[in-house]
């Protein structure tokens, strides 16, 4: 059974290989100060995919000041249900190139690999799509329309929009979003839940201009010193989040060890951990606080001066449950509460983010299993994710009847959003092949 699928998919998968090259080929990433012309190159090229695949109505999606996303369709056969498959094809900054074995967007296969940026995070989530449509020679046993997106990278900025301009045309029975990845190398996943995300923008002002540090220094404070006083209060002794009244839970079951998290974290020797309760707790399910930046003078620019104002983001993951809103007021309150020796502490939202908890049954969330156990010959894990993805929430308000599932190819060791992504090559082909069962499956 699904032999026939199998075979398909292993012959075609040296094209979506070369196909998946082809994508990390172009540098669509969608943050500010980058070629938005790359990005719309991007959504082009995606297009011209579907377009050979024999779908109807393949378009871009646009809006005023939005990246485009890429839609295409392939009407149901009679009495079968319809699938929306999304994915993204913009992509995060590459970081430093010295910090890549080779550029970012020169594609290089070892090891059984894919390197470069966007190999993983998302356009194995491309791939994953189109090759299950190949799989049935363009014409599924089920509908299929796509939506590959073009800003999730920077936080789906205009994803409300979408959804209100083009919900009719993404109307479907089921969701499948490929953005997220399996448990191990080798090991299924459907994700079950997502955390939600809350930023701000915190400026510490400790006088009005620059003082010289040898005449001021020692009676008032400089501004980057009461910033990393600011930042210390963030956590505990221990690592656990100060802020009050956040909702942090606990995961019964499934676990990862310290020394396994350490090693795909690639954490220095002897670094210890943050926190309490389970590994997987601390990454999905519990509030977690990091510094993603601060403005201040670089090391090279440096004077003998009191540094009078000195900025950071600041960026808080937050449980499935908890409500952005609230978690937003609690970070906000907590840093101007703590402004160290009588400082001017102004802080600035800027990022919010649901978390989301799946639905754990039905017809869909059991084909895509039995999918992944045909695929890899063993039963798929259920996994949380601490990351966050807006278009889960945002969707399954809009479609509050449809049912969500997330998966994807990647794996703990694929580097997203670090220097040397890649994506485990045979993990993208069983994850194009469970796809085509489960497709099979539902159309039962």
């Amino acid at each position: 059974m699904h032999s026939d699928l199998r075979t398909t998919v292993h012959e075609d998968f040296p094209h979506l290989r070369a196909l998946l090259a082809d994508l990390v080929r172009i540098p669509s990433v969608s943050a500010d100060g980058y070629d938005p012309g790359e990005v719309r190159r991007s959504a082009e090229f995606v297009a011209s995919l579907l377009r050979a695949e024999g779908f109807e109505d393949v378009t871009l999606l646009e809006l005023e000041g939005a990246h485009p996303a890429v839609f295409g369709e392939i009407p149901a056969p009679e009495g079968a249900p319809t699938v929306l498959l999304y994915a993204h094809h913009d992509v995060q900054p590459p970081g430093p190139e010295e910090e890549w074995d080779t550029g970012p967007f020169e594609p290089f296969e070892r090891g059984g690999r894919l390197y470069g940026r966007g190999a993983s995070d998302d356009k194995s989530g491309i791939i994953m799509h189109l090759g299950a449509i190949r799989a049935f020679g363009g014409r599924p046993p089920v509908g299929v329309k796509v939506m590959i997106e073009g800003e999730e990278e920077i936080g789906s900025r205009h994803l409300t929009e979408f959804l209100d301009a083009y919900s009719d045309r993404l109307a479907a029975d089921v969701v499948v979003i490929a953005d997220s990845s399996n448990w191990r190398v080798g090991e299924p996943a459907l994700t079950t839940s997502l955390r939600g995300l809350v930023a701000v923008s915190v400026e510490v002002r400790t006088l009005q201009a620059p003082q010289h540090s040898g005449l001021f220094g020692g009676v008032f404070p400089d501004a980057l010193t009461t910033l990393a006083r600011l930042l210390a209060t963030l956590h505990h002794d221990d690592g656990t989040v100060a802020i009050p009244g956040l909702v942090s839970e606990e995961v019964d079951g499934l676990d990862m060890s310290l020394e396994e998290a350490a090693q795909v974290a690639g954490a220095v020797p002897g670094l210890e951990s943050l926190g309490r309760g389970s590994v997987v707790s601390r990454m999905w399910t519990r509030p977690a606080v990091s510094v993603l930046a601060i403005d201040c003078p670089s090391i090279s620019e440096a004077i003998n001066q009191l540094v009078p104002v000195a900025r950071a983001k600041v960026s808080m993951r937050i449980a499935p449950t908890q409500d952005p809103a609230e978690a937003m007021q609690a970070l906000v309150r907590h840093l101007e509460e703590h402004a160290p020796w009588g400082a001017q502490v102004t802080v600035e939202p800027m990022d919010s983010g649901e978390g989301f908890s799946l639905v754990t049954d039905g017809p869909a969330f059991e084909a895509w299993k039995q999918g992944m156990r045909f695929a890899w010959d063993r039963e798929p894990v259920e996994m949380g994710v601490g990351g966050s993805i807006p278009f889960v929430a945002a969707f399954s308000e809009k479609l509050p009847d449809a049912d969500i599932l997330l998966t994807g190819a990647g794996d703990p060791t694929s580097s997203v959003h670090a220097p040397n992504e890649s994506q485990d090559l045979s993990d993208l082909e069983r994850s194009i092949l469970a796809q085509a069962v489960a497709m099979r499956l539902l159309a039962s």
